[in-house]
C-alpha cells in the first residue's frame, strides 16, 4: 500500500506516541511478560497503529509498530508488516468501526480491574476521583473469546451511551477507550488505581455511595472546568 506523504507523516507520529505509551503499561504495573496492548487511530484515515503480538515490551520500537486497516488487516509493505499484529487487534478495529470518535484503545490484564472482572462486579461509584474520571460505575461487560471481533463487540455494546471510558469484561480484563492512544492509557492507570482503592475500601468496611446529583456535579466540573483553560481559536 502507498500511502500519500501526509498520511505516511501521520503514521509515523502516531507510531512513536503509540511505541513510546507501551512503556507506560509496565511503569504502572498494568501488565505482566507480554500481555497487554495500546492502539491508536490515524487521524482522518481508516487505518490503525497497534502493538505486534507477543513482543517483549524492552523490545518494542515505533518500526516495530504493525498498520492495520479498521478491519483488522496488517498493510503489507510497510514497516512493521512482517510481525503479527497483536491478538487483540479484531476487537481494537471493531470499536474503531463504530465509536467514531475514539482515537485510541488499551487493553490489560491489571491486576485489580481484572480481579474486579473475575467476579463480574462492576465497580460502584464511591469515590470522587471516579465520579470526576468516569462519571459514574465501571461497568461490567459479557464474557468474549479472543481472537475475533467478539469481544469488540461486548466493549461497543456495554460503553454505547455510557459515560464511563472503561470497561471490565467478564473473566478477562480492562479495555479502555480515549480520544487519543495517550488519553485512553490515562483512562487504563486511573481506571487500575479506582479499582484498587475500592478493593482496598471494602476491606475496611461497607463503602459509602455518592448520590447521582453529586456524581453528576463532579463529573461536569471535572470534564469541563478543571485544567487549565482552552486555548481560544
Amino acid at each position: 500500500m502507498t500511502l500519500t506523504a501526509a498520511v505516511a507523516e501521520a503514521v509515523d507520529a502516531l507510531r512513536e506516541e503509540v511505541s513510546t505509551l507501551h512503556a507506560e503499561l509496565p511503569r504502572y504495573e498494568l501488565v505482566a511478560w507480554t500481555s497487554g496492548n495500546v492502539s491508536g487511530r490515524v487521524p482522518g484515515e481508516d487505518l490503525l497503529v497497534i502493538k505486534p503480538s507477543g513482543v517483549s515490551y524492552a523490545d518494542l520500537a515505533p518500526e516495530k509498530m504493525v498498520v492495520c486497516d479498521l478491519d483488522g488487516t496488517v498493510i503489507p509493505g510497510l514497516p512493521g508488516s512482517n510481525f503479527g499484529a497483536s491478538s487483540d487487534t479484531a476487537a481494537h478495529a471493531y470499536v474503531y468501526r463504530h465509536m467514531e470518535d475514539i482515537g485510541g484503545v488499551v487493553h490489560t490484564h491489571s491486576r485489580y480491574a481484572t480481579a474486579w472482572a473475575a467476579v463480574g462486579q462492576p465497580v460502584p461509584c464511591h469515590t470522587t476521583g471516579q465520579a470526576d474520571e468516569f462519571g459514574g460505575e465501571i461497568p461490567i461487560g459479557p464474557f468474549a473469546i479472543i481472537g475475533d471481533d467478539s469481544i469488540g463487540r461486548g466493549i461497543v455494546a456495554t460503553l454505547d451511551g455510557h459515560r464511563s471510558r472503561a470497561v471490565l469484561m467478564q473473566n478477562h480484563g480492562v479495555f479502555t477507550i480515549g480520544k487519543s492512544a495517550t488519553d485512553a492509557v490515562k483512562t487504563a492507570v486511573l481506571c487500575e488505581d479506582v479499582c484498587r482503592t475500592m478493593h482496598l475500601a471494602r476491606q475496611l468496611g461497607e463503602t459509602i455511595p455518592i448520590s447521582q446529583e453529586h456524581i453528576d456535579a463532579l463529573f461536569d466540573r471535572y470534564q469541563n472546568v478543571y485544567g487549565q483553560p482552552k486555548e481560544k481559536n
